[in-house]
């Protein structure tokens, strides 16, 4: 333990945080390793029920690389790159059973836009299956690895892939905590049961976090694309799910309303301890445009990134948090604004967490 912690004052004394970013070094170029680090990210190469454009898998390399050109400095927290970032190595089991699984997943949903032909129902139906045991798999691999960390007292933070990929982090959390809310920034409600018939969709998340009495609440922000059946589960939820819809925020501040005040209602609807899950789709998709399911409308950056502050300005704790849904398209911008995010994300949540100091400024 005492070398451990000399090498890690050594690369304290030694890094340069007004440099370039270093090719050869970790996450945002910091000289951290998962072990040196307070937090941790995960890297979760997973997509297979993607249900219209793909390429999430690759969003977790895609923003390692695009984070060696964020400037480290933030007026808010000018010792951040301080507190020790470090992002895994992406498992490539993980990475190679979701290239195998995709096709299979997209050929199956081809057969049921086709009208589920009975010549080929014996072809498909023992894939969904297989997909959907290999979903359960993967959400228990996800659990033991962040419960790992979790106890060995890190902050964590689960990188997409498809919104599908956290799951397993919400269970292990809520091994540790008696009740928490999640705070859902997303363009989607991912309310679905079992979309397509995939237990783990991507467009069933919420659906399948609900299905744990430690999360009390669901607050979702910058929603704009939901169906009937959502809909209805959200009048039916007793209050248990708070929709902050895109066309409900934007109608109060077309009216004079504040962000700030938008800010205060939403906060108000979590407890204590929260769980936040950013689908980079919620963002408007000029900052986004190779996500999977874009949508008009959104939130833009600077307002995502006011709504963390003042969640942890408001002295609650940020429990954990996902990132995902960034593909990298045709583009670096998906990445470009991905990493950035990923960077407010980790820094406020350790901030939340007591392990790094804000400053006391709006």
């Amino acid at each position: 333990m005492a070398d451990s912690a000399t090498a890690l004052e050594q690369k304290l004394a030694n890094f340069d945080p007004n440099a370039l970013g270093d090719a050869a070094g970790g996450l945002f170029g910091l000289p951290f390793t998962p072990e040196e680090a307070q937090v941790v990210v995960v890297p979760v190469p997973w997509e297979v029920t993607v249900s219209y454009r793909a390429g999430t898998a690759q969003g977790p390399e895609a923003m390692h690389t695009a984070s060696l050109q964020v400037d480290l400095y933030d007026p808010d927290l000018p010792e951040a790159w301080r507190l020790g970032l470090a992002m895994e190595e992406p498992d490539a089991a993980i990475a190679a059973e979701s290239d195998e699984l995709r096709p299979l997943a997209e050929a199956y949903i081809g057969w049921l836009e086709d009208g589920q032909p009975d010549e080929a129902r014996d072809q498909h139906l023992p894939n969904a299956a297989r997909i959907n045991e290999r979903g359960a798999a993967l959400r228990e691999w996800l659990k033991a690895k962040t419960g790992a960390l979790l106890d060995a007292g890190k902050g964590v933070v689960v990188l997409g892939g498809d919104h599908s990929t956290p799951l397993g982090y919400l269970h292990a959390l809520s091994e540790r905590n008696e009740e928490f809310g999640i705070l859902q920034i997303d363009a989607h409600c991912d309310l679905r049961p079992a979309y397509e018939g995939f237990e783990f969709s991507h467009a069933s998340i919420m659906h399948n976090a609900l299905q744990l009495p430690q999360v009390k609440k669901l607050v979702q922000v910058g929603i704009r694309d939901y169906c009937q059946q959502e809909a209805d589960f959200i009048d039916q939820s007793n209050g248990r799910v708070a929709l902050f819809a895109d066309r409900f925020l934007k109608a109060e501040m077309l009216g004079g309303k504040s962000w700030k005040k938008e800010c205060k209602k939403i906060i108000a609807q979590l407890p204590q301890k929260v769980y936040l899950s950013f689908d980079i789709d919620g963002l408007d998709p000029k900052l986004c445009p190779g996500t999977g399911t874009p949508v008009p409308g959104g939130l833009e950056f600077e307002q995502a990134v006011y709504l963390l502050r003042q969640v942890v300005r408001s002295g609650r704790t940020i429990i954990g948090c996902d990132l995902n849904e960034v593909a990298p398209g045709d583009t670096e911008w998906n990445a470009i604004v991905g990493a950035r995010l990923l960077y407010h994300m980790a820094n406020w949540m350790a901030v939340s967490q007591g392990r790094l100091k804000a400053r006391t400024v709006e």
